[in-house]
């Protein structure tokens, strides 16, 4: 009797620990989630454009679009 009640009382606190611990992780020295994440706002993270160096794509573009030096026009 005392072997059953010893396996019962083992499964119960295995079921209870993970359960009373929660879904929480340290990452980057945060505990996320938050136990306060209800009163925080939302934060909005805009879209990232599909080439992040737009202004080096747009130089690209232009010296491609330029004549080759040395290059003769109209062949």
């Amino acid at each position: 009797m005392a072997r059953k009640a010893i396996m019962w009382l083992g499964l119960g606190l295995a079921v209870a620990a993970p359960a009373m611990s929660g879904c929480q992780t340290h990452v980057g020295g945060m505990t996320l989630p938050s136990a306060m994440y209800l009163e925080h706002p939302p934060q909005y993270i805009p879209p990232s454009p599909p080439f992040a160096h737009t202004r080096e794509l747009a130089q690209q573009e232009e010296i491609a679009a330029r004549p080759a030096p040395g290059a003769v026009p109209g062949r």
